[in-house]
This record gives C-alpha cells, sequence and structure tokens, in this order.
C-alpha cells in the first residue's frame, strides 16, 4: 500500500511563496501531481509531471508554480510563487502507478494553504 505524507501548507500573505512536498512510499510512480480543492468547489489538477518530466500546469498557476520531482526519493514538489487569495485551498498530493495490471491512483490527506490579501 502506497503512503503519501504531504507538507508545507499553511497561511501567506498575497505576493508570497510557498513549496508543497509530497514523499511517497514505494518506487517506481507514473505521473505525479498536485491537486487543489477550494471551499464551495470541485477538486481540481494544478499540476502534473510524468515519469519523463513532461509537466503540465492549470491557465491560472502558469507562470508562477513549479512542479518538480525527485524520483530517486520518490518526492514531488510544488513551488507556489506569486500567491493570490484564490490560490487558498485544500492541496493534495497524487502518484499513480501500474499494478496488477492498472493504473491505480494514491492520494494524501491534503494540506491546507491559506492566503491573505
Amino acid at each position: 500500500q502506497v503512503q503519501l505524507a504531504e507538507s508545507g501548507g499553511g497561511r501567506v500573505q498575497a505576493g508570497g511563496s510557498m513549496r508543497l512536498s509530497c514523499a511517497a512510499s514505494g518506487s517506481r510512480f507514473d505521473l505525479m501531481g498536485w491537486y487543489r480543492q477550494a471551499p464551495g468547489r470541485h477538486r481540481e489538477v494544478v499540476a502534473t509531471i510524468s515519469s519523463e518530466c513532461i509537466t503540465y500546469y492549470v491557465e491560472s498557476v502558469k507562470g508562477r508554480f513549479t512542479i518538480s520531482r525527485d524520483n530517486a526519493k520518490n518526492t514531488v514538489d510544488l513551488l507556489m510563487n506569486s500567491l493570490k487569495a484564490e490560490d487558498t485551498a485544500v492541496y493534495y498530493c497524487e502518484v499513480d502507478r501500474w499494478a496488477a495490471g492498472r493504473e491505480i491512483d494514491y492520494w494524501g490527506e491534503g494540506t491546507q494553504v491559506t492566503v491573505s490579501s
């Protein structure tokens, strides 16, 4: 069973920066990413990174957020710059791994990010 440990959430003022980190037990993960869910809204993808380090960002964070991964340590980080109040949400780490003939996704418990204006 894969377990994810997220860290780095908290409160920051608008315009500030914050780094989220996620460490996964196990190895050989395919897609890794960060999602977020704001109050009253659906969970949305923020950024993903493939095993070949191909990245995807939702339009609203392009140019401000950077996702990275360390395959040796099985970690995925999200560096968030120029934070805005609308970035406030619970952020979830997600990783995929091929097992038992199918792709299985695993989720962290979430970490709160609050951006005050």
